[in-house]
């Protein structure tokens, strides 16, 4: 849809890691947690007396029964939540689009704004990486290292003149990595008497397993049940977890990730048309494109994804190793998606990565998200003593503001999520009281976003503190009557024409 009737560029939609931590917060709330709690509580009472057996696990069976009615019952209606956020969100981008504001907000726009926010997309997770790599370092680092070797040292060696190491270091890293695991699996290294992953951890009671069952958790290869559960074919249906849900608190955080998104997907459309040597898109183009994102989205909220879909920052890194820059290989591919996301085995192979190749994996993709969000800066004057303040600032305090809000976690009971997950928890308990739980809670679980704090600041600097077009790095977007004179611009973006003619009155989105 995007090759088509957004930018025209040879770009891939999908999940962005900018949705990640609204997602997080809301999943994480207390009114989601406690959706269960009641039937929890029946069905523990019924199951009592089969609990001493589960500990054991001999009958582990019986536990996941008692877990996973209440569980499944909480997983649809945060789906739900969802779901309602999204299509909100996803409205928002599509009125900020066609309605040509985006085309307003691009005059404040430029790659000092874009580079920390993008940045801080990528940092956010920092506290996920290593400390996961680290529960089976004999599996997270060769993990990281086969990436990196292949990526970089073997990146010049070519087969039918294809830099294949390059291109392919990540799923070829992560297959050989995997196999490696599996063997450390079966032959029994992560073995240990009277201990099953599949037991809950509160229902064990041996000391020898609590030692080791997050070893065993992170590092065996068959701790997921997804291949065994998954059905061959699925048809995937809109509103497959039922009516979404729609609050105003959970739709407004994610309208703001979805604000987060465009600015990002700004700095794609620009590098990438450098790429493709192609002109830089006018604001009417780039606003086409923020609609058409806004629709994608909402298609997204309607099947039930959980998420939005955004233009991928990788797609910079894709097409300048690949240097294929053609939309017919985005469209083969993404009918080729399309025909995979039938056959249930296949995500249900991918869902059984092993944990802690999945926190390898994300230590390298979260770094080149970092790296290319700084990447845009050099669309700017690199050195100036203002550029560098300003991002500076904006990624220091997109780090440090979250840790003061992290400060007011309820001690109350333990932390249900792992530490690396603790920000996203404790949006009720943040330091904002107005007196309205959902003011607060917008408004804690904004503020201890890092990429929200990047872009609020960076705006705020890049906007207030005088610099030239040439220091602030303003995009080459020109104006439209100039531009749509050139025949490279009006080959490269132009609608096809039936559309295009359809459509000739909506002259303020490039159509």
């Amino acid at each position: 849809m995007h090759t088509f009737l957004g930018s025209r560029l040879p770009l891939i939609q999908g999940p962005s890691f900018v949705y990640l931590a609204p997602v997080l917060v809301i999943i994480n709330a207390n009114e989601f947690q406690s959706v269960t709690s009641d039937v929890r509580i029946s069905a523990q009472k019924i199951l009592h007396r089969k609990y001493s057996f589960c500990m054991f696990g001999e009958s582990y069976v019986v536990v996941i029964v008692c877990v996973c009615v209440p569980e499944m019952k909480r997983f649809k209606h945060t789906m739900r939540e969802l779901q309602g956020a999204v299509i909100v969100s996803s409205a928002f981008q599509v009125v900020l689009g066609y309605s040509g504001l985006m085309s307003l907000i691009l005059r404040f726009i430029n790659p000092v704004v874009v580079t920390p926010t993008v940045a801080a997309v990528g940092l956010a997770f920092f506290t996920y990486g290593f400390p996961v790599v680290g529960a089976c370092v004999e599996i997270g680092i060769p993990q990281i290292l086969v990436v990196v070797f292949l990526a970089l040292h073997l990146r010049k060696i070519s087969f039918f003149g294809q830099r294949i190491f390059q291109i392919y270091a990540v799923p070829l890293g992560t297959a050989i990595v995997w196999a490696y695991a599996f063997l450390l699996t079966e032959a029994g290294v992560y073995n240990h008497k009277g201990c099953n992953v599949h037991v809950p951890t509160s229902n064990i009671i041996s000391d020898e397993c609590r030692k080791h069952i997050f070893t065993m958790m992170h590092c065996r290869t068959d701790v997921s049940l997804a291949m065994k559960t998954a059905a061959w074919f699925r048809v995937p249906y809109p509103f497959q977890w039922g009516i979404p849900n729609f609050h105003w608190k959970t739709a407004c955080l994610m309208t703001l990730a979805s604000l987060v998104a465009a600015i990002d997907s700004v700095g794609t459309y620009h590098a990438s048309s450098l790429l493709v040597a192609a002109r830089t898109p006018t604001p009417g183009i780039v606003s086409r494109a923020i609609g058409l994102e806004g629709l994608t989205s909402a298609l997204a909220g309607i099947w039930g994804t959980g998420t939005g879909a955004t233009t991928l920052t990788e797609n910079v890194h894709t097409l300048a190793v690949t240097k294929m820059g053609s939309r017919r290989a985005v469209e083969f591919g993404a009918c080729v998606l399309i025909l995979m996301a039938f056959v249930g085995k296949i995500g249900a192979f991918i869902a059984s990565m092993p944990q802690v190749i999945a926190a390898g994996l994300l230590c390298i993709t979260w770094t080149m998200l970092t790296a290319l969000g700084l990447s845009n800066l050099r669309y700017s004057k690199t050195g100036s003593s203002r550029n560098v303040i300003i991002v500076g600032v904006s990624l220091f305090l997109s780090l440090s503001i979250p840790v003061y809000f992290q400060q007011y976690a309820s001690n109350s009971k333990p932390p249900s999520v792992p530490s690396y997950f603790q920000p996203y928890t404790i949006v009720v308990h943040g330091p904002i009281k107005t007196g309205v739980a959902g003011v607060d809670f917008f408004l804690n679980a904004a503020l201890s976003s890092n990429m929200v704090i990047a872009f609020l600041v960076a705006f705020v600097l890049d906007n207030t503190v005088p610099g030239s077009k040439q220091e602030r790095g303003t995009y080459a977007w020109s104006k439209r009557t100039a531009a749509m004179q050139e025949p490279a611009v009006v080959k490269d973006y132009s609608l096809p024409p039936a559309l295009a003619k359809l459509l000739v009155w909506a002259r303020w989105v490039g159509l």
